[in-house]
């Protein structure tokens, strides 16, 4: 079962709560039993590989000039 954040909307304080995806989705505040909304945090994005940062080497994309480069 995933583990959900969520914030209370009357006291402001977050809180974890582990939920199946059959359940309700808008569970009460443990503290003030205030309604709570859930907190979505954003994805990390990893980029792997040459060519995703203006200091990597890039190569001219000619067939000839790469010809030339191994000779």
């Amino acid at each position: 079962m995933p583990i959900y954040e969520y914030e209370c909307i009357e006291c402001g304080r977050r809180f974890e709560k582990r939920q199946g995806f059959g359940e309700d989705g808008r569970p009460s505040c443990p503290f003030c039993q205030g309604e709570a909304r859930r907190v979505f945090h954003p994805v990390p994005i990893i980029f792997k590989g040459p060519g995703f940062y203006v200091t990597d080497s890039r190569g001219s994309g000619n067939k000839e000039d790469k010809e030339e480069e191994k000779k």
